[in-house]
């Protein structure tokens, strides 16, 4: 018996775990999940927060997990330290890639926006014509407003259509201020 099976499950190190994952299964998953929002929402609005919510489920789990494995249990306290977290990290390990952009809004120094042009989420989901605007992306929305949540940044996160799908990432005043301090 090697001295590793002898420890307990919770004395092992995590696992980095399988890098890559099979496309068609996500986007499986994914569109049924769209298809559970839309058989018990009564509007579209509906389907885009039942979708936001399953996104929050998973931005909770999602930053312990990374925050242990990639960054040592460093945590981000300033808010562009925890956006680039988000846009290249959590990015790259829910979707395979990074987001596209980061912007910060001229007008609102508690607005910035992640853009990402073409979400792998949304490639195999085709809305008809009567549901075109339904922005499935709002799942990955959740995500992030989860994730920045749970890291001590409160906010409001929505999604837009707008250079590709926008992710406009609202931060309540609290944070700005302790950003200026």
């Amino acid at each position: 018996m090697s001295r590793d099976e002898t420890k307990s499950i919770l004395e092992r190190p995590l696992s980095k775990g399988n890098q890559e994952f099979s496309l068609s299964l996500y986007t499986l998953l994914f569109a049924e999940m769209v298809r559970y929002c839309q058989d018990r929402a009564n509007s579209l609005d509906d389907v885009a927060d039942m979708l936001a919510e399953m996104g929050k489920d998973v931005g909770w789990r999602s930053i312990d997990l990374l925050y242990h494995r990639e960054k040592k249990n460093k945590r981000d306290n300033k808010i562009l330290d925890i956006l680039l977290f988000i846009k290249k990290t959590l990015w790259t390990k829910l979707f395979g890639k990074e987001a596209d952009k980061l912007e910060q809004a001229a007008d609102d120094p508690r607005n910035y926006y992640v853009i990402e042009k073409e979400p792998i989420i949304c490639k195999y989901i085709s809305n008809p014509k009567d549901k075109s605007s339904l922005n499935c992306a709002a799942f990955a929305g959740g995500v992030i407003e989860a994730t920045l949540c749970a890291g001590g940044f409160p906010c409001k996160v929505t999604t837009h259509w707008h250079k590709g799908t926008t992710f406009m990432i609202q931060f309540d005043e609290s944070v700005v201020n302790r950003e200026k301090a």
